[in-house]
Formats: C-alpha cells, structure tokens, sequence
C-alpha cells in the first residue's frame, strides 16, 4: 500500500484504539473484546515499524516505550501547584466558610469532592496533545514523569478537542492493585508498600516506564490550571467540560448551596470510604465560582477558596498475643501478628501482616506487647508501634526459626531478599498454598473447594497434586466433616466441570512463576494448547508483546521439568482440557465472515444461544459485541421482550435481525 494509504489507516487506528481505551478506562464499559484491541494495537505497530515516518508522539501505541530513563528533568510549574489548607472537625468548616463570607457576601456555593489519597500531577496539552506530565515537586518545580503517566490508560493522548491547556489530577492506585501488587512482593520476598499512596508514588518515580505500566495506576483530574480560551465561568463547569475532553474526573462530587450540606456530604463518606476501590483520606470543599475564587485569592502556600476536610486515622490499642508463621507457595516465610480481637475501620481484626524479620526488629516487637494498631489505607492491618512504656517485663523477644516450620528443611535468605524462604519443591505448605490456588476463581475456579476443604483433603493424603482433584470419588468424602451427599454431589460436579476450562484458566492455575491471569490469556490465545506451549522456546516467547525474558525463562524451565511433565501427562489421562476456547487470533483477522470488523449489539431473550454464547461465537467470527446502540452500530440482533435498544436502532435505521436470521450466518 501507498504512504497516503497506509496514513489513512494510521488515523482510523488511532480513533478506534482512543476510543477503546476511553471506553474501557474512564466509562469502564469496554465495547470490543481484549483480542480486538489487541489486535489492532498490533496492526498499528507493524504499520508504524514500515513507516516510522507515522509514527507520532500521541499514538496509542506510545503509552509504553523507549528506554530506561537516567534521571527526571526538573519542570517549572507556570501556575504553582499550591497545598490545600486543613479542616479536621465541623467547626474548623464553619470557621472557613466565615472566612468566604466576610468577603463575597451569602451569595455562592460549594463544590464538594473526594480527596483522593495519591500523588498530585500536572499535564499539559498543545492543540490537544499530551505534551508533558509533571509532578507537584514543592509547588513551583516538579520532575518531568511524562513517559510514566502515559502508561495510564485513563490519561488521553489526545484530547477530543484540539484544545491547549493544563490540567491537574491525583495518580492512584486502586485498593485492587495495590493489594495485587504486595501479594507478588511477598511472594519474591521483597518488602510490601505501606499503602496505596506510597505505592502510587513509587510507582510514577520509576526510571523504567514497563515497571510503572506494571502497577496499574489510575487518575482522578480535579481542576484546570490554564486553558486557551475563557468558556468557564465554575469549578463544576470545569469539571463537566474536562469530562466532554475525554478526562477521568470522580463523578462522587456534589454542589452544596450552604455548610450545613457541605458537612453532611463529609459525614456520609466518613461512614461510605470502606466501600469504595480506591483510597480517600477526605473531602475537598472548593467555592464554585471562579470570579469568587479570584477574589478570594491566595496565600504564599494555599488557596483562601478551598479546604481539605481530612478524615481521622483509627487507631487502636490491643495485645498481640502470638506470631505465626506461614509458608506461601513460593516458600516465602511470612510472619503474622496474632492480636486481641479488636475492632478497626468498622470491622474486627485479630491477625496483622508482620512482612519479615526485619520489620519484627526494627520496631522492637515482642510477644505480649501492647501494640498500637491501624488499617494501611484503610485495607490491610498493620502493627504501627508498640507502647513500650506499657511494658512488664513479661514479654518475650521473638526469634525467627532456622528451619522451615512445616518440613523442617534449613530456611535461606537470598542476597537481594528481606525475606526467608523454604527452598524444598517438596514442601507440605508450598503444595497445599499451590492446590488452593489452582481451584481459586481466578483459576480453575472449582466451587467448593476452598482452603478448608484442600487443607482437609491435603491432611488426608487424598489428594498431593492437582490431578489428585481429579480422581476424587465419593467414598473418600463422605467421612469427611461437613461433607453429606448433597455437597459431594455438588463438589464432583464442580470438578467435572472444571475440566471443559479454557487452556488459560489451568495455565494461571498450575502457578508457573511470573505468570498471572493475563499473561496466560496472552499464552494461551497465542500457542492455541498445551503441547504448542510446552515446547516453546524462549525467543518465540519474547516475540510476542507483553512476555518479557524473565517470564520467558520461567515459562521454559518450568516445561523442562520432568514432574511437570508427569503432571500434564496425569491431567489429559483425567481428561482435563489442553486447548484454548476464546477467539483465536486467526479467527480475528477473518475477512471472509459478515461480522468480522462489525460492532453489534444484542438485545432481548434469545431461545437458542444464551447471551453469553451469542457473544463468544461473533467475537469469534471478527465481530465486536458492543452493549449500547449508537451511531457507530452496524447490527443489532433482537429476541424476545426487546426494549430501548431495539427502538434507538429502529430510529436510527441500523439494520436489525432476530435470532433466527443470526443462527444461520454463525453455521455457514
């Protein structure tokens, strides 16, 4: 194809892969499957790799590039990035609403919105490209971490708009990553973050934009430092034409005409913060009226026109009664608090992570201590300090064991590891951690079985490795405690079942090292099955996008070895599927099909396929399963009981089958 042609094509990919991304990152309802977007991505690339030419700066496929940094370039705010002023209780509210009245008057209202517990950043856009990201620093000089926030799926490229300004907004990272995040440190015996903020932090300060890309940050944008044109007259009004622009703003925001409302707005999510996904440690309360703002003004440090209301920390007094000692499945030695039950955050904590050893040591903690105890960003139980002036003198130093707790095997503690670790493959608990892992939902997903059961089953030598599972039958169970006909019916059912998974479901499960969820879906879509797989080396592993070399070698040497081997060998003899289900990337590029590259929608009670299958089989077949009707639809299928979608496809004239007509072009 020609320059021009290929340009073309160039803009199309990019419109539809913003418009993914924008679906799937700030709406959170995607519209296309992940191997669609997949696989334009790769078509991007190749065409970029033919034609670097066209290949630009707010281009998709720039969100993870280029080299590892030396350094951040110091950036100079052109509009300071000033602190907020503290509130602490309702009357330091009333006292800064006092303040706004005795200079504008009883005329105005507030903005009320959640304080998101990450780190602040500015970006800039020119003519509505993403230009440069910076951090706070100290208000008037951050550091240069533009290549990092491009990671961030909800930071747009390119704006809807070719429109120049500077925005500000809070990086965080999400309750589920973070949590994700310490669970993977502990298992390579690295030292946890202390919670989500200092997480987020970390996070946007490193030199090699893959690892930020790893962590799965987000953003929340908060307000407007500097735009081409004076259309806004509000704060809210920002706010809403930052969403029009494609932005992420928090949709948890409210007007409040008085401070009576503004306080019962911060009681409520005092009471609402558990619930959310991410971390908040206030609410900011902001007048809404610009031309108020600017007669309001500011101090060296902070706007007179805002405040941050910051919630208390819980903290609480118990005795720690006891540590444990856990051995995960990848042999890490984890120590836990065993605590007076004690209520924290609105719900009872008896156990607290203790990390390692050296956290035991460095805050001097002993059996039998008072302890002050708190929830890291409100998630997880932490020790913070103990009250050593409480002391007796009965309390006992805590020594770590040299021998594995569970097999005894000598414990080691690798050169770049805070952690002990249990080295012997053959190890009870690393087995037992493995088995429950391979049924969690994640995974083989077998309900039913949850810890309890393995460790039952485990105890009773019934089953030592997965393909144990298996060949459970009824007359094992049925001793077992809590184990009566109607749950072993259920139980075998479930493990039968669990036979017909798709090939990246058993991958995630078999708990190969450095392989999660999505890089055994990338596995799997990619080597079709087991065999394919196993025999992969590691140059054809690292050709495709997202496996890097040390998931590559771990890939590898975990084929190569013999009881592994062994292992697959038990599991195709119990029958146990080795073939991938989903859309294959052969499918995908179908050409010949009526769906492929068309968006559908489907509506209504289908008799023949359940939504479900309705929507694996076009995805299949090329096409894209979208779950609105638009301008953008080519199709909508309708069964029975259609409502609204099937009326805006009527009014827009999109063409529209029923299932019948849907069946016959599946089984051409």
């Amino acid at each position: 194809m020609d320059l021009q042609t290929q340009k073309n094509r160039i803009s199309e990919l990019h419109s539809l892969l913003n418009q993914y991304n924008y679906e799937y990152y700030v709406l959170d309802t995607p519209t296309v499957p992940d191997a669609e977007y997949d696989r334009l991505m790769k078509e991007l690339i190749d065409i970029e790799g033919q034609f670097p030419e066209l290949k630009t700066a707010d281009s998709p496929s720039q969100r993870v590039g280029g080299g590892v940094l030396e350094g951040f370039e110091k950036v100079e705010h052109r509009t300071p990035m000033l602190s907020l002023g503290n509130a602490f209780n309702a009357q330091d509210l009333r006292d800064f609403d006092r303040r706004i009245r005795q200079i504008v008057g009883d005329d105005f209202s507030y903005v009320c919105e959640l304080k998101i517990d990450g780190l602040a950043v500015s970006l800039r856009y020119q003519d509505g490209i993403f230009v440069q990201g910076a951090t706070r620093g100290d208000g008037s000089i951050g550091e240069d971490i533009t290549a990092n926030l491009k990671t961030i799926g909800s930071i747009p490229l390119r704006l809807k708009e070719p429109v120049s300004l500077e925005v500000r907004g809070e990086a965080f990272m999400p309750k589920r990553s973070f949590e994700a995040l310490n669970k993977v440190k502990a298992e390579k015996g690295e030292e946890a973050f202390a919670n989500p903020r200092n997480a987020a932090a970390g996070s946007l300060r490193q030199l090699d934009p893959k690892i930020a890309a790893s962590r799965n940050l987000d953003v929340f944008l908060y307000g407007i430092a500097g735009v081409e044109r004076d259309t806004v007259t509000s704060h809210s009004e920002g706010l809403n034409w930052l969403d029009t622009l494609g932005f992420k703003t928090n949709k948890e925001r409210t007007k409040c005409p008085n401070i009576d409302s503004v306080i019962d707005f911060v009681e409520s999510w005092g009471e609402k913060r558990p619930n959310l996904p991410y971390e908040i440690d206030g609410i900011v309360i902001k007048v809404d009226s610009l031309t108020q703002q600017d007669r309001l003004g500011t101090t060296a440090k902070s706007p007179r026109w805002a405040i941050a209301y910051k919630f208390p920390a819980e903290e609480v007094v118990t005795t720690l009664k006891d540590i444990e000692l856990n051995v995960g499945r990848t042999g890490v030695i984890t120590p836990t608090a065993i605590l007076e039950p004690v209520k924290v955050a609105g719900t009872t904590v008896s156990r607290a992570s203790l990390h390692n050893e050296d956290l035991i040591r460095e805050k001097d903690i002993r059996l039998g201590d008072q302890v002050v105890v708190k929830k890291a960003g409100d998630i997880i139980p932490e020790v913070v300090n103990v009250l050593v002036e409480r002391r007796t003198g009965e309390e006992q130093e805590f020594k770590m064991p040299t021998h594995c707790p569970e097999c005894e095997s000598e414990l080691v503690r690798f050169e770049d590891e805070v952690a002990l670790r249990c080295i012997n493959p053959k190890c009870p608990a690393q087995i037992r951690e493995g088995l429950i892992h391979f049924v969690s939902r994640g995974a083989m997903n077998i309900e039913g079985l949850g810890e309890k059961v393995i460790s039952q089953l485990f105890a009773e030598k019934l089953i030592v490795d997965v393909a144990d599972i298996y060949k459970l039958q009824r007359e094992q169970l049925i001793g077992l405690e809590r184990m009566g006909e109607k749950s072993i019916q259920k139980l075998l059912s479930a493990i039968e079942a669990s036979k017909e998974n798709s090939l990246e479901k058993l991958l995630f499960g078999l708990g190969i090292r450095h392989v999660g969820a999505k890089a055994a879906k990338t596995l799997a879509q990619y080597f079709e099955n087991m065999d394919r797989l196993a025999v992969a080396t590691v140059e054809e592993l690292t050709a495709i996008n997202e496996i890097g070399e040390k998931m590559a070698d771990s890939v590898v040497t975990y084929f190569s070895k013999e009881e592994v081997q062994e292992l697959l060998q038990e599991l195709k003899t119990v029958s146990v599927n080795m073939e991938y289900k989903g859309p294959k990337l052969v499918a995908m590029e179908a050409s010949d099909s009526f769906f492929a590259g068309k968006t559908i929608v489907l509506t209504g009670k289908l008799e023949q396929l359940n939504r479900n299958e309705a929507k694996e089989r076009i995805e299949a077949l090329g096409g894209n399963v979208a779950g609105s009707v638009s301008k953008k639809t080519d199709l909508v299928i309708a069964g029975e009981d259609a409502g609204s979608k099937l009326k805006k496809a009527q009014d827009l004239g999109i063409e529209i089958w029923n299932e019948e007509r849907m069946i016959e072009e599946l089984t051409k």
